[in-house]
């Protein structure tokens, strides 16, 4: 007799739900829209003030991290509805390249020491691979050599902002290697709240963390998994404003909301943002059992990024001229949503990586 594998849990708890509202609080305060505009455009994207007050004030960074390490003990369902209301904010905080993948690399490597200290939020890590590669993909590594690293990695996710940098070695090692040893050099970056960085090592040291392959391949995992949930967040606001939006707007004498063919289109992007819900919890739900999450990770990012775009791009064309303008934040939004459409691999890898895990084989 064969048991029936336990149906994925897609509804909140009421402890995710106070989690959401203590951190949406937190962020109203910290990363209101013209704060983070003006962020971008000085030379500090990072918001050091918020990153402290969800990992110090709220212990938030170390969800992941287990409670004898110093961690929470939680798993990644709380995670995402953290990355929910990053996505809803677009805040500039390193929450899901150092509190989910480089966190999840440690994990995979038991580097406990450097666990703690980046669940209390007193360090930042972040994984030396390019923000583009799909979990189980080939990614640049660097050279060791007389036990000192060389090379250089570019695409870096807010590796500006990192105290230690994960780096994945030629021999097959994972290194963790101090911030200061290295070059960290900005690229210009399309999403202004999450900098990328080329990192340059010249004769760095670094303490060899444990096998690369596996830990990148988990941290990557879990970084394409929770990167659905910031994209509904983020997919999720949008329409939220746009309808507010067009409830207010007056054309003719009556709401543009009004007109049947805008209607129709919100009717549209509402069904796909509802859909992205479920596969980004279904994706979380999966992560934190380990039941199919393979499969649960591909399917949530080949349907996340091109509904988080649609809704970005909606948003910028029903909020009309104003949506063009620099002032109004729909444009740091679509920024977000077109960079997380190539982040973790993009929807179409993961739609290929899906036919090969469910054995669907191309024509």
């Amino acid at each position: 007799m064969t048991t029936q594998s336990a149906q994925p849990d897609l509804l909140y708890s009421e402890e995710e739900e106070a989690l959401r509202a203590a951190v949406r609080d937190l962020l109203a305060d910290h990363c209101d829209a013209p704060g983070v505009i003006a962020r971008t455009e000085s030379g500090a994207p990072h918001d050091r003030a918020a990153w402290k007050a969800l990992a110090d004030g709220m212990g938030l960074a170390g969800l992941l991290v287990p409670e004898s390490l110093g961690g929470q003990g939680a798993t990644h369902r709380e995670a995402a509805v953290v990355l929910e209301e990053l996505g809803r904010a677009v805040a500039p905080v390193p929450y899901l390249t150092s509190a989910v993948v480089a966190t999840e690399a440690l994990l995979a490597c038991a580097a406990d020491d450097l666990l703690g200290e980046l669940a209390s939020g007193r360090r930042i890590g972040a994984l030396a691979v390019a923000l583009n590669i799909a979990p189980g993909g080939a990614y640049k590594v660097v050279r060791h050599e007389g036990g000192t690293l060389h090379g250089e990695v570019t695409g870096i996710a807010d590796a500006a902002a990192a105290d230690v940098l994960l780096v994945p070695a030629d021999d097959g090692g994972l290194y963790a290697v101090e911030a200061g040893a290295a070059t960290v050099t900005p690229q210009v970056s399309l999403d202004l709240t999450r900098p990328l960085a080329t990192v340059t090592l010249d004769g760095a040291s670094g303490r060899l963390l444990g096998d690369a392959g596996p830990a990148v391949r988990r941290a990557l995992r879990a970084g394409a998994g929770l990167l659905a949930s910031e994209q509904y967040g983020l997919a999720e606001w949008t329409l939220t404003e746009t309808v507010r939006y067009l409830k207010e707007r007056k054309q003719f004498n009556r709401p543009v909301g009004g007109f049947q063919a805008l209607k129709h289109r919100l009717a549209q992007l509402w069904l796909e943002v509802v859909n992205l819900r479920a596969a980004a919890r279904n994706a979380a739900d999966a992560l934190s059992t380990g039941e199919d999450a393979d499969v649960a990770v591909a399917v949530a990012q080949a349907f996340a990024a091109p509904v988080a775009v649609h809704a970005a791009e909606e948003a910028l064309q029903l909020h009309g001229g104003i949506g063009m303008t620099w002032e109004h934040p729909v444009h740091l939004y679509l920024k977000r949503a077109k960079a997380d459409s190539i982040a973790y691999g993009t929807a179409g890898a993961h739609r290929e990586a899906l036919a090969g895990l469910i054995d669907l084989q191309a024509p």
